[in-house]
C-alpha cells in the first residue's frame, strides 16, 4: 500500500472522528485485502506527528487511542472561540466523581456511606450520560448493586490535566461533554440550597480543543 495514501486516510479519519481512535480501529478502515499491519499504522502515525512539529496542531496518544488536537500551548487563545461562562459543579457531584475515581469499582451505597448523605440519582445519571462514569459490573451481594467506574474519556481528560500541570501549559477547559444547565445545582437538597456548596470550573471554554469536522472549514 502507498505510504502517502495510508497516512492521508489515517489523518482524515482522525479529523473526522473528533476524538481518539485506537490502532485496531484505524486498521479496520481498509479492506481485508489491503489492510495494513499495526506496525505500518503506527509508523504512519509517527510520520504524521513529525509533520505537525512547529504547527498549531499535534498528534496525541491517549488512554483510548490517537487524536489530532490543538497544541496545548495555544489552548488559551483558541478557548476564546467558546466565550460562554464556565460551568459550575455542585460539591455533591465533585465529591461523588472523586470517590468513584479513587475507590472504583464502588457502589452507590458505598459512596453514600463515605459521604454520609444520600446520593441524588440525577448525579449518577448525569455522569453516565456525559460518559464520565460507567457501570463496570455488579457487587456479589443481595440485590447485586451496580459497580461504578470512570470511563476512558474521563481518563483522557485527567491525563491532559496532568500533562498541562507538568509542562506549565494551559489546562483543559473542563470535563468533556459538560452542559451548564445539566450540572449546575446537582446534589442533595441541603447542598444545593447553599452557594458555599457550589464550586466553579475555572476557564472560559466549554469544549475540548480537539480537531473535528468543523476544523476542516476554511
Amino acid at each position: 500500500m502507498n505510504e502517502s495514501y495510508l497516512r492521508n486516510v489515517i489523518e482524515a479519519a482522525l479529523l473526522a472522528a473528533g476524538g481518539p481512535l485506537p490502532v485496531a480501529e484505524l486498521m479496520r478502515l481498509f479492506d481485508d485485502a489491503a489492510r495494513p499491519s499495526a506496525q505500518a499504522v503506527r509508523e504512519a502515525l509517527a510520520s504524521l506527528g513529525a509533520e505537525y512539529e512547529g504547527r498549531g496542531i499535534e498528534l496525541n496518544e491517549t488512554a483510548s487511542g490517537f487524536r489530532i488536537q490543538v497544541r496545548r500551548e495555544l489552548a488559551g487563545e483558541i478557548s476564546r472561540l467558546w466565550p460562554e461562562r464556565a460551568a459550575r459543579y455542585s460539591r455533591a457531584l465533585l465529591e461523588t466523581l472523586a470517590l468513584i475515581a479513587y475507590r472504583q469499582p464502588i457502589t452507590r451505597a458505598e459512596i453514600e456511606a463515605v459521604r454520609g448523605v444520600a446520593v441524588n440519582p440525577n448525579i449518577i445519571r448525569t455522569m453516565i450520560e456525559r460518559n464520565w462514569v460507567r457501570v463496570v459490573g455488579h457487587r456479589d451481594v443481595p440485590g447485586h448493586p451496580e459497580l461504578l467506574g470512570t470511563s476512558r474519556e474521563f481518563l483522557d481528560y485527567t491525563l491532559q490535566l496532568a500533562l498541562a500541570e507538568d509542562t506549565g501549559a494551559p489546562q483543559p477547559p473542563e470535563l468533556p461533554g459538560t452542559d451548564h444547565a445539566a450540572t449546575e445545582g446537582l446534589g442533595t437538597a441541603d447542598e444545593d440550597s447553599s452557594e458555599d456548596d457550589q464550586l466553579s470550573a475555572e476557564g472560559g471554554a466549554s469544549a475540548e480543543l480537539v480537531a473535528g469536522p468543523r476544523d476542516l472549514e476554511g
